[in-house]
């Protein structure tokens, strides 16, 4: 028990450690904020869009019920309570992935160094508090936990499924992994020559669950074009060898790899020891059907690497452990192992201060400011990540081009007609012809932010270190009020907005 109590705070912190040295929120934070602000100050889930001057089409907000919780939390416990919520659901994964473990093995799952190897390989995705997509992880933790209860005879558990599917499904449009590991678990169960159409049922009732949403059948179509569109622009939905990502996310790709290696020596082992049909017939085929389900999608997209990550921490935390264990450690190795973990935590939490991350250089903080400051209404263009936030922070005396919603909100040509733009391509004027802004905020390193200056037309009135604000040369002859460089005026009023519903 003293040891259970030991692992599981040597966790949190290390957890909370980890949520607290992000410098910068989400970039989808501020229409979740917007869209919680409008079901509990407005009272009701908005299916259309205010927030833009372009064509849009009905908001299809599959996250309408993450940023409830998220406008919750910053109205009556303030912005750190995000910090603090990003760490507790990505503990809560931790915690139910230990108790998968200790259904499925006779180790103990209180060995903490394989839990620290996992979440060294999320750094790299999970570094942003907080994100809608966090409770997907969580329920799709939840579900492994569920499903292996039921593999040990516990089958009321799946009158729960469809219950927990109808709130996943409006939290996150990740309900489909859930859906998904049912097929897998039916799959597995069926090649383990075991029953598996009890999953195939719950599979049937969950699915006619999604049905029960704010937007009706409607919806359920809109999910599965979400969920298999081509996101060619997003970063985060390219491959983890693409070459954007090539030289990234090292600790994962390091993380895989070992996965890999200590699967392949096990399975190694054990053909040699039992022969390859004794092997088959007593593999669990579960195991292996979503262990290579959950790889796919880490290789496929850098955003889904996490699913791999928790199934690895479920299915091959034994596995590790049976490799190490002819190997004679120290006694004192356990102590020294949390040692080492408590003082990197401690040092993290104790070394800097526990503030709001502005992400002055991440976010036109100054020059959303400038803006403000200088009363510049009107139609703005800026790149879809930071549209959330500018709309945040200007509306109603400005409106933006687009944002991160794109599949939620606006038609497919809009996407590469700002990349068009961005990159300064031939036809890069066609947005400032059909959809024509008043103001354009871009950052310095796009190829247009120097053709602008060049072209005429428009006039560089503010520049920071990593945006610029432009505006026509006619509104541009007169001296502005230049933003204050008080960092701490910027987190006081980080969330400050004009958006009101009451």
């Amino acid at each position: 028990m003293k040891k259970g109590i030991l692992f599981y705070l040597t966790l949190f912190l290390l957890i909370l450690a980890f949520s607290t040295a992000a410098n910068y929120f989400d970039f989808d934070l501020w229409a979740r904020l917007i869209a919680g602000m409008g079901v509990v100050d407005g009272g009701q889930v908005l299916k259309t869009d205010f927030l833009s001057y372009t064509p849009v089409h009905t908001w299809w907000d599959h996250e309408w019920g993450a940023g409830v919780i998220f406008y919750l939390f910053l109205k009556f416990c303030g912005p750190y309570s995000l910090i603090i919520l990003q760490a507790v659901l990505m503990f809560l994964i931790f915690f139910t992935a230990s108790k998968v473990i200790k259904l499925r093995t006779n180790v103990s799952p209180y060995n903490i160094l394989f839990y620290f190897f996992t979440v060294m390989a999320l750094m790299g995705t999970l570094n942003h508090p907080v994100r809608c997509h966090m409770f997907s992880f969580l329920l799709f933790t939840v579900f492994i936990y569920l499903l292996e209860k039921v593999r040990k005879g516990d089958n009321k558990l799946l009158f729960l499924v469809p219950f927990i599917v109808i709130f996943w499904n409006n939290i996150h449009g990740g309900v489909v992994s859930g859906i998904g590991l049912l097929l897998m678990y039916a799959l597995g169960e069926f090649l383990n020559k075991k029953e598996f159409a009890k999953y195939l049922v719950t599979f049937l009732f969950s699915s006619a669950a999604l049905i029960i949403n704010p937007w009706g059948y409607e919806y359920i179509k809109f999910l599965l074009m979400a969920n298999t569109m081509e996101r060619t622009h997003i970063v985060e939905w390219w491959g983890i060898f693409s070459k954007f990502h090539l030289f990234k996310h090292i600790i994962f790709k390091l993380f895989m790899t070992a996965i890999i290696i200590i699967e392949s020596i096990d399975l190694f082992d054990k053909i040699k020891l039992e022969g390859i049909k004794n092997w088959y017939k007593k593999a669990d085929k579960v195991k292996y059907i979503v262990l290579l389900a959950t790889l796919y999608l880490a290789i496929s997209h850098v955003k889904l690497i996490p699913f791999f990550a928790i199934s690895a921490l479920c299915f091959v935390y034994e596995d590790f452990y049976r490799l190490i264990e002819n190997y004679k450690f120290s006694q004192w190795k356990d102590k020294a192992v949390y040692a080492m973990l408590l003082f990197i935590s401690l040092f993290t939490l104790l070394s800097k201060d526990f503030s709001v991350p502005v992400g002055i250089g991440v976010y036109p903080v100054k020059e959303i400011e400038f803006i403000k400051q200088n009363n510049l209404k009107g139609n703005i263009l800026t790149n879809f990540g930071v549209g959330s936030y500018t709309a945040y922070k200007l509306y109603p005396n400005n409106r933006i081009f687009m944002d991160g919603r794109y599949e939620e909100v606006y038609f497919d040509y809009m996407v590469p007609m700002l990349k068009e733009f961005c990159l300064a391509y031939p036809h890069w004027r066609e947005i400032l012809t059909y959809f024509p802004p008043d103001i354009i905020i871009i950052e310095k390193y796009y190829p247009i932010y120097n053709v602008l200056q060049k072209e005429g037309g428009w006039k560089l009135v503010y520049e920071d270190k990593s945006f610029g604000v432009f505006l026509p040369e006619e509104k541009a002859n007169k001296k502005f009020i230049q933003p204050t460089d008080d960092l701490n005026y910027y987190k006081n009023t980080l969330f400050t907005t004009g958006i009101n519903f009451k």
